[in-house]
């Protein structure tokens, strides 16, 4: 098959991650794969050279980028379509609400591709005015009526799909898991060391890392929250903040406004490349975001084998097991609670993230990302050919 997928951005996130492991082994397979993409924010880190390296094909789409844009968006919207017409893909595939809108626009270019769309999440609800939100809504009903298949990446975000009205069709929506590229972080054993050495921590002390972009929808004050109310009662504990973004700056301030003792035990390190080698010197990985997809984050916290304490939001119950590999919490006394439970037996940490291990391996791997997408594709391009 000819394969277009759009995607607004090629940050550090899970979408391009998922991408990056899925079209790999869909190339690997046959198919002809082509990558339409923006520019990342400052901070966000961006993976189009190592799309490059790998032998992807990927092109940058002059105007695409987050937020609304009047003249880049127009410009986003017209080069892709004059693209999509000359690659003639059997199936177009975006991403996320804003390669969403202009990618499914521009795919009218090619009439008899057949259209998918994922949801990672949404903001269709919480983020905005009660009438801009109404007004997301309708326009993604309104695109939803002419893609072949809806997308959602969690059981939770299809179940919100359909209650909002976005997706009236029930036969059109599947749930396709999240999948990255886990070989490395199953064979981690032991630390690296080097997080530790960054940091300046200790071989006893305890690490919990938050990782992800520091963005509103994330609410990484609530970690800080969680670390105050428990530092003085583990002196061993650290907080490691791996990302970057627009609320690094509060943040920063927030750390130095810390008694000193506390101030040097929470750490902004900025976006990472290098997660496996930063997974390894971790202990507990933390998630305190108002919502969520499903967090490739904690697919990956749970293949290197590390506990999970995480907010009870969107599909994180579909990676964490409360209780077995983790703890989830509807608060900040809820999460700081189920960090304590770790922090007293940290001897019981290498069983939560073994089993941890187990759910995610089979799951959550590259494989099998591009086995349910090749078949998603299939069905789609033999529907478009037999209405045809």
């Amino acid at each position: 098959m000819r394969i277009a997928r759009i995607l607004t951005r090629l940050n550090l996130g899970g979408p391009a991650r998922q991408a990056l492991a899925s079209d790999t082994r869909l190339v690997a397979a046959g198919h002809a794969v082509r990558l339409f993409t923006g520019k990342p924010e400052a901070g966000e880190g961006d993976l189009f050279d190592t799309f490059v390296a790998r032998g992807l094909d990927v092109v940058r789409v002059p105007g695409l980028a987050r937020g609304l844009a009047p003249i880049g968006d127009g410009r986003a919207l017209l080069a892709p379509r004059r693209a999509l017409a000359e690659f003639a893909p059997d199936v177009g595939h975006t991403h996320a609400s804003k390669a969403g809108a202009l990618g499914r626009r521009a795919a009218k270019a090619v009439p008899s591709a057949a259209r998918v769309h994922t949801f990672h999440g949404h903001v269709l609800e919480g983020y905005f005015p009660e009438p801009v939100s109404r007004g997301l809504v309708a326009l993604e009903r309104r695109l939803a009526r002419t893609t072949d298949r809806i997308v959602a990446v969690s059981h939770a975000t299809a179940d919100d799909l359909l209650r909002l009205g976005v997706v009236e069709d029930e036969t059109r929506l599947v749930v396709v898991p999240p999948g990255v590229e886990l070989e490395e972080l199953l064979a981690l054993r032991g630390r690296h060391g080097a997080l530790r050495t960054l940091v300046g921590a200790r071989d006893a002390d305890v690490l919990v890392g938050v990782i992800g972009r520091l963005a509103e929808v994330k609410q990484p004050e609530r970690a800080l929250d969680v670390f105050t109310m428990l530092a003085e009662r583990y002196p061993p504990l650290h907080l490691v903040f791996v990302g970057d973004g627009e609320l690094f700056g509060m943040l920063e301030g927030r750390i130095e406004a810390l008694p000193e003792a506390m101030r040097a035990r929470a750490h902004l390190v900025g976006a990472r490349a290098d997660m496996p080698a930063v997974l390894a010197d971790l202990d507990v990985v933390l998630l305190t975001s108002r919502a969520e997809g499903l967090p490739v984050a904690l697919i990956e916290a749970a293949a290197a084998g590390k506990p999970v304490v995480a907010a009870n939001v969107g599909g994180v119950s579909e990676i964490v097991a409360h209780e077995r590999t983790g703890y989830l919490g509807a608060d900040v006394d809820e999460l700081a609670f189920g960090l304590a439970q770790l922090l007293d037996l940290p001897a019981a940490l290498p069983a939560f993230g073994q089993r941890a291990r187990l759910r995610v391996a089979a799951r959550h791997g590259a494989d099998e990302l591009a086995r349910r997408l090749s078949e998603l594709y299939r069905i789609v391009v033999e529907e478009r050919a037999c209405a045809s």
